[in-house]
């Protein structure tokens, strides 16, 4: 017999084979019908597997979040046989589950294009419809291997080669169809429902390597109803009229070119806009951390000392002097990060107990090498800034700090317009250093901290744990936050690091005159200052809050005879530090405004011989077609009340 334990805490027996399907029509027939998979210790398993141990069991049924991963995974073999019933001799390969959908990748001779989808789209329809069950098999390595061998399924054949021996080799039918597989599935092609879509070809190398032969990538979407799927796509929409790299070029703010892959090309507004979010995290910085600035190229030594060099060199861009001439040839390393310049300045001159906490802060320009295909816009670049600091502090005021950090980073994000905000805890990864008592008290101290951040929220913050998610060198919390179209974007991090300051000798002398290491807690609140330009630029789809607006204000004419007029404007504007182009191009009106409009100007000002006689103006809001006429002092004088960053209006209160 065998004991399972139901999420209730229930403990039951049952005979050894039980599957979950009998478990689920024993406790009822609505269940059984619902039930498309269990969980066994927390891990999915098909509902028809013979549970053979003692386990905690749970019934997964289709509506259940956990399912959303079987759909997509039953999809992707449904689109798989799909494509092989309707284009004979075409090899399947792998199709996994990917974040809000899943792929097939297909060797084919005549690669598939988009026209290919809507008909495979209707084939799979008429599988699903066809209801047919997920059935297992083990078969031998040799059984697999001539089976698919004889189907001409060469990659097929390779996938066997490569599982380990001794792992059960799986297959799943579906009908005649079958596929190579780990599973888990649900119990038959329905499960999968027709919330599904297929939305894009791409080529792809077989197995990564472009040595390899060139596959067709067919990518879908599948959500447990339409509903869903609606929403999806219209996320989708909304990102794509979103997107920061359209909006840069629209708006004037930046480029990239081959000559500098993964390096941005700032323009005058982007610049603009950029330095004013670096403007607005100096501000919230300098009444507690001294600004500091580490050297761009160091030497290989230093970073063999703090163990990047041996974690992470393939990140890292090499330098070699040129010293064939001189004798002086080193290798050096433009920084990656700025961690450990700041351990050197901590050590430059003693320090005691009564100094810390001691918090230096940089918007270091850092470079890590990411893959070429890896690259996106300002999300993904090889050259960027942090907005990162370093407290060095002892362990006894650790927690306190980490608090402090937190409150920083959701007051920020509630300044940028985000609230929804979710802390998670990263724990100790498989490969790390230091003991694990060091690990355990660290771990110990923010697991604390973390239910603090929750409590002191009152629920608002969600926080939760992140298994074997920390950095080599210590645990970290990890801020994820939501955009306005429900995208989530991880930026903030708090790392407690009891490794680093000890790998360079770094100390303070503490009350009774001993020499103590200090604990270094990194910490970065936007992370990249380029990505969060980017998450900023989507967030608000270029719609910026006048405060943070590249351009707030844009001085125009109706006429030629009020051009004087409006350039008082402009300069008036100026002498209250509000942001104002001045257009006073020969062209009518409205082709000014829809120009202004697309730069998503906030605020365009419009002068006329009326306005300029009455020394008023006439003021449009971007998005509105409604005119609203100001005297110009009291029009600026509005502006500029509502150009004040959120922290100066704080500071003013």
């Amino acid at each position: 017999m065998i004991h399972l334990t139901f999420p209730d805490g229930a403990v039951r027996e049952y005979a050894e084979g039980t599957s979950g399907a009998d478990i689920a029509a024993a406790i009822s027939k609505s269940l059984a019908k619902k039930a498309v998979a269990v969980t066994l210790d927390g891990a999915l398993a098909d509902l028809a597997e013979p549970i053979t141990g003692d386990a905690r069991i749970e019934i997964v049924t289709r509506d259940d979040p956990r399912a959303l991963e079987l759909i997509r995974h039953d999809a992707a073999h449904v689109l798989a046989e799909a494509v092989q019933a309707l284009y004979p001799g075409t090899q399947v390969t792998i199709g996994p589950v990917i974040e809000n959908g899943f792929y097939y990748d297909f060797a084919r001779n005549e690669p598939f294009t988009t026209d290919d989808l809507p008909k495979i789209e209707a084939k799979m329809r008429e599988i699903i419809a066809k209801d047919r069950p997920f059935t297992r098999e083990i078969w031998s390595r040799d059984e697999a291997k001539r089976v698919f061998a004889e189907k001409g399924e060469a990659f097929k054949v390779e996938l066997v080669d490569a599982i380990p021996e001794g792992q059960d080799l799986k297959i799943y039918k579906q009908g005649e169809w079958f596929d190579l597989c780990r599973g888990p599935h649900m119990p038959s092609t329905g499960k999968v429902g027709t919330a599904f879509k297929l939305m894009k070809v791409a080529g792809a190398y077989w197995r990564g390597d472009s040595n390899n032969p060139m596959l067709t990538r067919i990518y879908g979407t599948a959500w447990h109803d339409q509903a869903a799927l609606d929403a999806y796509l219209h996320r989708l929409e909304e990102a794509e009229k979103r997107d920061h790299r359209r909006l840069g070029r629209e708006m004037d703010l930046f480029h990239f070119q081959e000559e500098g892959p993964g390096t941005v090309f700032w323009h005058p507004k982007g610049w603009r806009l950029f330095q004013s979010l670096v403007s607005y995290m100096r501000r919230r910085l300098k009444a507690d951390y001294d600004e500091v600035n580490a050297p761009q190229v160091l030497d290989k030594s230093l970073w063999e000392t703090s163990g990047h060099w041996g974690w992470y060199k393939e990140n890292m861009f090499k330098v070699q002097s040129a010293g064939e001439d001189t004798g002086d040839e080193r290798v050096f390393a433009l920084k990656p990060m700025n961690c450990p310049g700041h351990v050197q300045i901590f050590k430059h001159g003693l320090k005691s107990y009564r100094d810390l906490p001691l918090r230096l802060a940089e918007f270091g320009a850092v470079h890590r090498y990411e893959p070429s295909g890896a690259l996106h816009g300002l999300m993904r670049v090889r050259g960027f800034t942090q907005d990162d600091a370093h407290i060095f502090c002892t362990e006894e005021q650790m927690a306190a700090e980490c608090l402090k950090i937190n409150d920083l980073i959701l007051s920020t994000y509630a300044d940028f317009g985000f609230e929804n905000i979710v802390v998670k805890l990263s724990t100790r990864p498989e490969k790390r250093v230091g003991s694990d008592a060091v690990w355990d008290h660290a771990e110990e101290v923010m697991t604390r901290v973390l239910a603090q951040i929750e409590e002191q929220s009152g629920g608002r913050i969600k926080t939760g744990i992140l298994p074997g998610e920390g950095a080599f060198y210590g645990p970290k919390f990890e801020y994820t936050l939501s955009d306005a179209i429900g995208r989530e974007w991880q930026c903030g991090t708090t790392q407690v690091d009891f490794n680093l300051p000890e790998r360079f000798g770094a100390f303070y002398v503490d009350a009774d005159g001993s020499k103590k290491t200090p604990v270094m807690i990194h910490r970065a609140i936007c992370g990249s200052m380029e990505r969060f330009t980017g998450i900023l630029i989507e967030h608000f789809a270029g719609h910026f809050p006048l405060w943070l607006a590249p351009v707030q204000i844009v001085s125009t004419t109706i006429t030629s005879e009020a051009d004087g007029y409006a350039a008082e404007v402009a300069a008036a504007a100026r002498a209250l530090d509000l942001r104002v182009d001045l257009d006073l191009r020969n062209e009518k009106i409205n082709y000014k405004v829809r120009e202004h409009s697309l730069a998503k100007v906030p605020v365009i000002l419009v002068a006329g011989r009326k306005e300029a006689a009455e020394r008023t103006v006439s003021m449009r809001r971007l998005g509105s077609s409604d005119q609203t006429v100001l005297p110009l002092d009291e029009a600026l004088a509005l502006l500029a009340a509502e150009a004040t960053p959120p922290d100066l209006k704080r500071a003013r209160a």
